[in-house]
């Protein structure tokens, strides 16, 4: 059976739409059924755990008072009831299909651990500024072969294990994409996932800000040991391979460094201090 956990910390407004579409192409009696869908609601004060109660008994509703991912992941870990398994961010958007396709090679002697779904970043309300960012993060040889910033992994049971003795980090998915080596790891392209990008140059900010904070702690628990030894990082060579290919870029790189440089000033009291607890989220990506 596949399990698919879902951490939500008030997502009230999102979590109906990922689990409509999860339920959508799963009629009662067929095998896509047996998925078991357990909803981690974590220290919620809206109405996240009615919401996803009213989709009916396929899903299961745990409610924890802490609001912390890793407390829901692991509390999913303790509901869920078989492998593969998928963690599922609350406001993305994946369909039972995709499941079954990226089950599908956790559950041969193929070797992989773990895999991930293409993403679908619906930019058309999103401000210029936003999409152009978006040009160049899409191209990043890290971005297009890692696990990370997709929203959804789906690890085997030895996967799992891999992933469980991490330690608690803000940056959780590139964790634990790091965590798998090329050949372990998969991105399954005929899997997508609609994630929903920033709409506005504020909310993409707060978004880099979280993604510098969480990396520098990443690298920080690497220096101690204690997080997987590979980087995700951007380097000026990787944007000089873009420009080599697509000269046309050169003014969305030129809003990509922008954004880079004002979330690395932005995020370095936060590193400074060691504030690895507070989370920037952005509202807009959460519009109807």
């Amino acid at each position: 059976m596949t399990s698919i956990v879902i951490p939500a910390h008030n997502e009230a407004q999102v979590i109906g739409r990922l689990l409509d579409s999860l339920l959508a192409d799963s009629p009662v009696g067929s095998a896509e059924e047996e998925t078991d869908i357990v909803v981690v609601c974590n220290g919620c004060t809206d109405e996240t755990a009615q919401v996803a109660a009213a989709r009916g008994a396929r899903v299961r509703v745990i409610e924890i008072p802490l609001p912390s991912k890793h407390a829901a992941l692991r509390a999913g870990d303790e509901h869920a009831r078989g492998f593969p398994r998928l963690y599922v961010d609350a406001d993305v958007v994946i369909a039972s299909a995709d499941v079954r396709a990226l089950a599908e090679p956790l559950n041969n002697s193929s070797g992989v651990l773990a895999t991930a779904p293409e993403r679908r970043l619906p930019l058309a309300a999103c401000a210029w500024r936003v999409r152009a960012y978006y040009q160049v993060w899409q191209r990043l040889p890290a971005v297009r072969e890692g696990l990370f910033g997709r929203g959804v992994i789906a690890v085997s049971e030895a996967g799992h294990a891999r992933i469980a003795a991490l330690p608690p980090l803000m940056a959780d998915d590139l964790a634990a994409s790091l965590a798998f080596a090329p050949g372990e790891r998969l991105v399954v392209g005929s899997a997508g996932v609609v994630v929903h990008p920033p709409r506005t140059w504020s909310d993409l900010i707060k978004r880099r800000i979280r993604a510098a904070v969480s990396t520098a702690q990443v690298e920080s628990r690497q220096r101690q040991g204690e997080a997987p030894e590979a980087s995700a990082r951007t380097s000026t060579a990787d944007l000089r391979a873009i420009l080599g290919k697509e000269p046309r870029l050169f003014a969305a790189v030129v809003v990509f460094v922008v954004a880079a440089v004002v979330a690395r000033r932005k995020a370095a009291k936060a590193i400074q201090a060691e504030d690895f607890g507070t989370w920037l989220r952005d509202e807009s990506s959460r519009q109807g």
